[in-house]
């Protein structure tokens, strides 16, 4: 099987079967980076620029992980020591990598839609590793990959985003995911962090942390975006704590066992306590080692399109 598309530039645009193909490949990726051994020569003479026009930690170091242990050539860009800074254009700097002969590029933009109109422009496989608050397409894959670790297949499975859904591109990219993988949907948060129309994804909206706990099978809780709010949204962090953050006593308030998930990073003591994100029902740290294996799935599925 392939992918049916050569980028991966959103969920939006991708199938259940491409979903499928990239979690089923993941797995055998993981075993990969289990072995003693973790390199695979499958992306030998490719190479990848990794351009990161917004801060990355997390997403940049998986990325660059994965595409060594596929034995990938890999170009770092950063957009803050780069000629951006001169005023340089989105195309003319990815036209210039690309003269160097760079067959795949991994991209963070703040502009959503800024890799769409790259695909439209050069010949290489664009990945999307974030654009603005709009997708973070392998961060919902490898937070499928992870539930599906948990809890087995997840049609039918129910999954509660909470928090910051307003600036969240990690929300929209999951909801996109989860819906085609078949999983019920909820978002809860205060009305200010929930944008007016999401309702409209087919998705439900609370804004009732425990009655939303009480429904759901995983627990998908997101970081208050403090850097991405323009204006005050909430009141104080202390407040959306108390009204909205999980902790322990909440968590064994439940009448069943939820498992507790988090892309990072964490505020620890307001989205989520420190009792509850190192308990036994989290599974935040599989999700970062589920990163490097879907992200390698990525980057192997997308070279092998390239040669057809």
């Amino acid at each position: 099987m392939q992918l049916s598309t050569k980028h991966l530039l959103g969920i939006k645009y991708i199938t259940r079967d491409d979903i499928n193909l990239i979690l089923d490949t993941a797995v055998q990726f993981k075993e990969v980076i289990n072995r003693p051994i973790k390199k695979v020569p499958s992306l030998r003479d490719v190479t990848v620029a990794n351009l990161f026009f917004e801060n990355s930690t997390r997403t940049r170091i998986s990325f660059e992980l994965a595409e060594k242990r596929l034995s990938a050539d890999t170009v770092n860009f950063s957009a803050s020591s780069s000629s951006v800074k001169k005023g340089e254009t989105l195309l003319d700097t990815v036209n210039n990598i690309l003269s160097m002969k760079v067959d795949m590029v991994v991209m963070r933009h703040p502009a959503p839609g800024a890799h769409v109109f790259l695909a439209r422009h050069i010949d290489a496989n664009i990945i999307n590793a974030g654009d603005g608050t709009h997708e973070h397409p392998t961060q919902a894959l490898l937070d499928a990959y992870s539930m599906r670790e948990a809890v087995g297949d997840l049609e039918g499975k129910n999954v509660a985003i909470f928090g910051d859904i307003l600036h969240s591109r990690v929300a929209l990219s999951n909801i996109f995911c989860l819906r085609k993988l078949g999983a019920n949907v909820k978002v809860c948060g205060p009305p200010t962090l929930i944008p007016r129309h999401i309702g409209s994804l087919g998705i439900g909206v609370s804004h009732n942390l425990k009655e939303t706990l009480e429904w759901c099978d995983i627990a998908n809780v997101l970081r208050i975006q403090l850097e991405r709010q323009d204006i005050k949204y909430i009141p104080s962090l202390r407040e959306y704590a108390q009204y909205f953050g999980i902790n322990k006593k909440v968590l064994d308030g439940l009448k069943k066992d939820i498992v507790i998930m988090h892309p990072g990073p964490i505020n620890r003591g307001v989205e989520l306590t420190s009792d509850v994100a190192d308990s036994r029902q989290s599974i935040i740290l599989q999700q970062v080692e589920n990163g490097v294996a879907v992200r390698m799935a990525v980057l192997y599925l997308l070279a092998e399109q390239r040669k057809t």
